[in-house]
């Protein structure tokens, strides 16, 4: 997979890229990431990136001619169908959002600042709109290496065990279960006797009631789906 980061800021995306298993995933010949420096592609001699909104109003908004000089750069054959801007009003990004673009052979992510990106830009070459949670943050970048992050682990090779992957929180509803390690006992506090147990099938059902009141509890809107999938 072909990973393109178009953004102001290389370094946030550099230093991300190049640890853990991004790192590892390239280093597997799985993934291959390019940054391109917005500010490569803006007018001299200021090489500004943003401007003032037409119509008035607070802040600033990215100029699209160098959002669509870097794009252009990359796409002479106009094969890349998968565009992401990271955005709060943009749809909220989920496991399965992450899914449907496990596949794909390029990603691009436009990294936005200020008030945001110039629409054109968004009508024109961005083909999917992702928001990362009801929050708001200074920039582009943590969002798109987020959402990148979430595609490039269901690559099979990435992770050092996939299946761990397929039973983690959302990919069946409900949120995961929760997991003790050695030593059996630290500070007084004990690993639950079920999971000592050896009974396979007890742990299981243990584990499967500790889903259900974790997602109860923490995301009712969850919750409220399992038990409608349960009646269908």
């Amino acid at each position: 997979m072909k990973i393109y980061l178009i953004t102001p800021f290389p370094d946030v995306i550099h230093s991300f890229m190049n640890s853990s298993m991004l790192k590892k995933a390239q280093e597997n010949n799985l993934i291959d990431y390019c940054v391109l420096n917005l500010f490569d592609y803006a007018d001299m001699p200021h090489k500004n990136i943003d401007d003032y909104p037409f119509g008035g109003g607070n802040g600033m908004v990215m100029k699209p001619e160098p959002i669509f000089r870097a794009f252009d750069s990359i796409n002479d054959d106009n094969k890349i169908s998968n565009v992401i801007f990271p955005t709060p009003d943009g749809k909220i990004f989920n496991q399965n959002e992450a899914k449907k673009h496990l596949n794909s052979e390029s990603l691009v992510f436009i990294c936005g600042h200020y008030k945001g990106i110039d629409q054109r830009v968004r009508d024109t070459l961005v083909t999917h709109e992702y928001s990362i949670g009801d929050y708001i943050i200074t920039g582009g970048e943590l969002s798109s290496l987020v959402i990148l992050d979430s595609i490039v682990r269901l690559i099979p090779g990435v992770l050092n065990n996939i299946q761990s992957a397929k039973t983690d929180s959302f990919e069946d509803v409900l949120l995961d279960s929760n997991y003790y390690t050695r030593p059996e006992e630290y500070r007084g506090l004990k690993v639950p006797k079920i999971l000592l147990s050896g009974h396979h099938k007890n742990i299981e059902d243990w584990k499967l009631n500790k889903k259900k009141q974790k997602t109860k509890e923490n995301r009712p809107d969850l919750w409220l789906n399992y038990k409608n999938n349960e009646l269908e």
